[in-house]
């Protein structure tokens, strides 16, 4: 342990296409180094596993060495390595922890594989503090969306509901595809929906009836997804304008109003008062005004972390390094896997 009794952990995040390596010593950030490959993907319209590999494993060691030098740490400073073990592309994955095993076992430090749903839950520790326990977390991404009850962010995560079939993020990707915006799609749906108008109502998956009832807190936007590919197809075939501001505007709030209705939902029926929004898409700002709105009338606390810290990064995956360390967590085994598939309630491997 450091003079400071605080753990300096360093985290590796390779789940999909951010090579990220972020130090942090206790609570606090020193440092968020990533390497994206974004747009080497984009011309394909989406994620391809090989090229991200690739990607990851020429960007590891520069990566890593700039996030000691922005830091001003040696690797022998270290305390422990934290890595994402899973869920994620299975050769992304593998980069990452085939990493992470190699500085653990040169450096003689603890090694801890992490779940990366988790992480997004974590990272909140860095500007907000510690967790209240219990706290509901709304996680949305290109590959997820989940709500968890977090009684402790080290060792107790519950499902509580997820998607059926699209993410939020891949909603978001495709409906930009539809409208002919750029990849990712959802800075691009952001941006314009904010010249457009909510004009059209498009459906909210799972929110009535028997769906409501069998489904109280999973998300379904395909559904979604297809009504908004017709509605465009439809007026394209009539040689009409397609106003791709409002139909962006109006896509992303049939979206942002569904997660935040069931997440507030969540809270109430689990009597928790404070609820993190975390993952790529909580960097959208109508789910952030609309939460922060809904939550504002519920009195629940709303912690979102800034943007930055919203998609995959390193700092997320040491912060949460960082907390099994001070709550004395054992350290994962050398043999540890990359597991494409790890369950959201596994939190360390």
């Amino acid at each position: 342990m450091t003079r400071t009794d605080e753990p300096l952990v360093l985290g590796i995040e390779t789940s999909c296409d951010e090579t990220g390596v972020g130090i942090v010593r206790g609570g606090t950030l020193l440092v968020d180094a990533i390497a994206s490959s974004v747009d080497q993907h984009a011309r394909f319209g989406g994620v391809v596993p090989e090229v991200a590999s690739r990607a990851h494993l020429e960007a590891m060691v520069p990566t890593i060495e700039r996030a000691c030098r922005e830091a001003g740490v040696r690797l022998a400073d270290l305390d422990a390595i934290a890595v994402t073990s899973g869920p994620g592309l299975a050769g992304a994955l593998l980069v990452g922890v085939a990493a992470a095993k190699s500085l653990a076992v040169a450096l003689g430090k603890p090694l801890y594989g992490v779940n990366h749903l988790a992480s997004h839950v974590a990272v909140d520790t860095l500007q907000h503090g510690p967790l209240p326990e219990p706290t509901l977390a709304l996680l949305v991404s290109g590959g997820h969306s989940n709500l968890l009850l977090v009684p402790d962010i080290t060792h107790d995560v519950r499902h509580l509901g997820q998607t059926i079939d699209d993410a939020a993020g891949e909603a978001f990707d495709k409906v930009a595809r539809v409208l002919g915006l750029g990849f990712p799609g959802g800075p691009h749906i952001d941006r314009a929906a904010r010249e457009g108008q909510v004009v059209i109502d498009f459906p909210r998956g799972l929110t009535a009836g028997k769906d409501m009832e069998r489904h109280r807190f999973d998300y379904s936007f395909s559904g979604l997804k297809t009504a908004v590919s017709r509605w465009v197809r439809a007026k394209q075939d009539a040689g009409e304008h397609v106003p791709v501001a409002d139909v962006a505007a109006s896509f992303q709030e049939a979206v942002v109003d569904v997660l935040t209705r069931k997440a507030l939902l969540a809270c109430r029926d689990n009597g928790v008062d404070d609820l993190v929004v975390g993952g790529g898409v909580a960097a959208n700002s109508r789910l952030r005004a609309l939460a922060q709105e809904r939550c504002d009338a519920a009195g629940v606390t709303l912690r979102v972390p800034r943007p930055g810290l919203c998609t995959d990064n390193g700092a997320m995956v040491a912060a949460l390094g960082a907390q099994m360390v001070l709550r004395g967590r054992e350290p994962s085994e050398l043999g540890l896997p990359a597991d494409s598939s790890m369950p959201v309630t596994v939190v360390s491997a």
